[in-house]
């Protein structure tokens, strides 16, 4: 089947989920509970091992799945970039984040090495992983940022 036409932005999503494996389900729980609340994802299951967010109850998007302590995570390489609402969303990120035991990976504001309308936090989360929330536009925003 060709999805002739449309565009990354469209409706047909290349991904369906994402997990990653954490260490602490508690402790990345209250972190990605603060960080994916301004972008408009919640808590829509869970049990004993994973908790899954999206936007719909039982309809997750991205899981948390607890791991044994001495499993890695990907390099440098590797990176996820939540899509967010506005550039007020991805400074709230960046804040929760580093409210929550997440690191400061790159700054949040307008990173014109990516594009000239490129609105971005990078953070590291508490067990390693590279993360990004970002907007992509012309929008606007009362951030001192810009």
């Amino acid at each position: 089947m060709a999805f002739e036409g449309l565009t990354c932005h469209d409706s047909i999503n290349m991904i369906h989920h994402l997990s990653f494996a954490v260490t602490d389900l508690a402790r990345s729980a209250a972190f990605y509970d603060a960080v994916l609340a301004p972008l408009g994802y919640r808590r829509v299951w869970e049990d004993a091992t994973f908790i899954g967010y999206g936007l719909n109850d039982g309809e997750d998007i991205f899981a948390l799945k607890l791991r044994p302590a001495n499993a890695g995570v990907p390099g440098d390489g590797f990176h996820v970039a939540f899509t967010a609402p506005s550039r007020e969303a991805v400074l709230s990120f960046h804040d929760a984040a580093l409210a929550h035991g997440g690191t400061d990976n790159g700054g949040a504001g307008l990173h014109p090495e990516h594009g000239p309308d490129y609105f971005a936090a990078f953070v590291i989360d508490p067990d390693g992983y590279r993360i990004e929330a970002l907007i992509l536009g012309a929008h606007t925003s009362t951030s001192s940022h810009e």
